[in-house]
């Protein structure tokens, strides 16, 4: 009778540890593919850093140091083909940029000016509104190259393919 009631003991332990075990492996696997946002995570970021977002890449340096000069009343950038651009309160790209920014952007003159976490103004097929939201993604398809872009607030990427000839500006500054 003992040796009943300490295997059964034994047994609700084993049983509890099992379901705790399942509970935690289920958890952490859930946190890791929660969302499209987390997939390019560390996987280890969501344990140790819960709720923090992932950093998203940088826009490159398409501005050098060489091309800015600060003077005591002025500041000149010598940027060839820049133009001015405002933003209109959409809050995709918040806390970027937002309604009363100013910004300059340039044409892109090939693909390869245009990186992962570069800032794009383009003009989506079927519409004539502008949008600018960052590039997450580049590739090529049977139609040619494209990117994939994205509002930084917002939790899914643009639909469809991005390409080159809807491009109309690389955002290089903005000016809050």
């Amino acid at each position: 009778m003992k040796k009943a009631g300490f295997f059964l003991k034994n047994s609700v332990l084993l049983f509890a540890l099992a379901g705790l075990s399942v509970f935690l492996l289920g958890w952490m696997s859930n946190s890791f593919v929660s969302d499209y946002d987390n997939l390019e995570k560390p996987f280890y970021q969501n344990i140790l850093r819960p709720g923090v977002p992932f950093e998203q890449k940088s826009p490159a340096d398409h501005i050098k140091k060489e091309q800015i000069h600060v003077y005591e009343d002025k500041i000149v950038i010598d940027l060839e083909g820049a133009s001015w651009g405002e933003f209109t309160d959409t809050n995709s790209m918040d806390p970027f940029i937002d309604a009363g920014a100013n910004s300059f952007e340039i044409k892109p003159q090939s693909t390869e000016d245009i990186n992962v976490g570069d800032v794009i103004s383009y003009v989506p097929k079927d519409r004539k509104d502008i949008i600018i939201h960052r590039v997450i993604e580049t590739g090529e398809d049977e139609l040619g190259w494209y990117a994939i872009v994205k509002g930084d607030n917002l939790s899914r990427a643009d639909p469809g393919k991005i390409r080159f000839e809807q491009i109309k500006g690389l955002l290089v500054g903005v000016i809050y």
